[in-house]
């Protein structure tokens, strides 16, 4: 199964963003990543879909939208308006999992679920009937710049057996602290997808950067 990069531009320097995200798509990136967060279900504050909106008008690359956010589905349908591909929600805070779900599949986009650490990976049993992907979380959400929780390599594992069982075609994504030192480990543990953000943008040259992780993505998948 084909491995894909997707930069996180939470950790983009946003006076030069549309550079930035033009050198992660020329580097090899597959998705762009977009952390939306609202000071309250997590502790800060990022961007709405007017930015996202304005990405989706100069490229045609998948967007993904992470809402880390209260009452997310009052918000989905302006950020499909606004060119959004993927949207996940966290199982965390929808109480009604199912129908927000629904509706993110209903507006044309792929729909997942997110999952904080600290959650066990049986609340996901029933809704990976339903979903597209399932992102994991490998820090607390918040901010960028985290370091990866080791014990996520397992969570992954773990959930890659349940996903055999339930559904094969749901996605894994892994979002939190992933850098070239650890790229690899997280592919093999079973990501599919991998949502990188310092580990991108904190080099000098964010194309060169992107490239060596999506090298290193493809060189690690065991045939």
């Amino acid at each position: 199964m084909v491995k894909l990069l997707a930069p996180s531009i939470l950790s983009a320097d946003f006076w030069r963003l549309g550079e930035q995200v033009q050198a992660c798509i020329e580097g090899g990136a597959d998705i762009l990543h977009f952390d939306v967060m609202d000071g309250h279900f997590v502790p800060n504050i990022t961007f709405g879909p007017v930015l996202l909106e304005s990405i989706r008008k100069h490229s045609q690359i998948p967007l993904d939208v992470h809402l880390m956010i209260e009452n997310a589905e009052k918000y989905i349908p302006e950020f499909v308006k606004a060119g959004a591909n993927m949207i996940s929600v966290h199982v965390e805070n929808n109480y009604h999992l199912h129908r927000v779900v629904e509706l993110i599949k209903s507006l044309g986009c792929k729909a997942g679920v997110a999952i904080n650490p600290g959650t066990s990976l049986k609340v996901l049993e029933e809704i990976l009937h339903y979903v597209d992907y399932v992102l994991v979380m490998s820090v607390n959400p918040g901010f960028g710049g985290q370091r990866f929780i080791d014990r996520s390599l397992q969570r992954i594992r773990e959930l890659k057996v349940m996903i055999e069982e339930i559904n094969p075609q749901v996605l894994i994504e892994v979002d939190g602290g992933i850098k070239e030192g650890n790229i690899t480990q997280v592919v093999q543990a079973g990501a599919d997808i991998l949502v990188v953000g310092s580990g991108i943008f904190a080099a000098q040259d964010v194309k060169a950067q992107a490239k060596k992780l999506k090298d290193l993505i493809v060189s690690s998948v065991v045939v």
